[in-house]
């Protein structure tokens, strides 16, 4: 059963801008493992992942039904898993938490379901 449902959709470039305009952007919104993932990255794909995982403590915070502020950006953790698919590592809530990113030129947007315990 659903107990939280979330979705985002955040503009790349409004990332890469505040990233350019304040170089401890990353490092504010990433836990020290997604840093360590973003810093492999170059281009592009840099700014989709810091777009995407900041998106995705957006979408969680929606689906724990409290937004930021009550979840703070450290509190939730989604790493890249063995085939590149994003996993929820670290979180608040103590349920199963499932995670989608898709990435458009523009645009990254993210769903995040919070399951039920059983």
């Amino acid at each position: 059963m659903i107990k939280g449902l979330g979705i985002d959709l955040t503009a790349i470039a409004r990332i890469e801008q505040a990233q350019a305009k304040n170089p401890h952007f990353a490092k504010k919104v990433l836990t020290e493992a997604e840093l360590a993932q973003y810093q492999a990255l170059a281009g592009r794909r840099a700014s989709e992942y810091l777009a995407g995982r900041f998106s995705v403590k957006e979408a969680y915070a929606k689906a724990y039904g409290t937004g930021l502020g009550r979840v703070g950006l450290q509190d939730v953790e989604t790493l890249s898993g063995d085939a590149g698919q994003p996993v929820i590592t670290k979180q608040p809530y103590d349920g199963p938490a499932h995670v989608s990113i898709s990435h458009t030129q523009d645009l990254v947007m993210t769903e995040v379901i919070l399951e039920a315990k059983a």
